[in-house]
């Protein structure tokens, strides 16, 4: 089973949109600077986000892009099939053609893990992978408060002495 780096990049640029887009729409050009993503392959897959109704595209002067919905409403799943990447495990593709134009003995194996992945990527989304960020930048947030604080400390105990 491969995720290849179109649905990864999507995935991020799409959570990168979520966690921004309170300021207003967010850039393209911004996304491609901060998740080291070129700019126009952004392009390329903010099309497809917006042709399956994922995103909105402002134009004009402080344009960009914005969630079409709620990022309660939007699944990790929706987003890589959007941006027409197959979550497939099978090596035929799920025609059944594995093994010499016949079905090979593991193909029910396969489709049955294309299926729990499926089914686990669209149970994830854009909401709880904004909750997970927004926890993850809370807590180095407090461990660096931590380590100023001691170091701050450590200063104050030195320069006593």
């Amino acid at each position: 089973m491969r995720l290849t780096t179109k649905g990864r990049f999507a995935v991020t640029a799409m959570l990168d949109l979520a966690l921004r887009q309170a300021n207003g729409p967010v850039t393209l050009a911004g996304i491609s600077e901060r998740q080291h993503i070129s700019l126009s392959y952004l392009e390329q897959l903010f099309g497809k986000l917006r042709r399956r109704a994922l995103v909105e595209s402002v134009r004009g002067p402080g344009g960009g892009y914005c969630l079409a919905r709620a990022a309660c409403e939007i699944t990790v799943a929706e987003i890589i099939t959007a941006v027409d990447e197959p979550i497939d495990a099978t090596q035929c593709g799920g025609r059944e053609n594995c093994r010499d134009e016949s079905r090979c003995m593991t193909h029910d194996l396969w489709t049955e893990l294309n299926t729990t992945i499926h089914g686990f990527l669209s149970n994830v989304t854009l909401a709880s992978l904004i909750e997970k960020q927004q926890e993850k930048t809370k807590r180095c947030s407090e461990t660096l408060s931590i380590v100023k604080d001691q170091r701050q400390n450590y200063l104050n105990h030195q320069n006593a002495h």
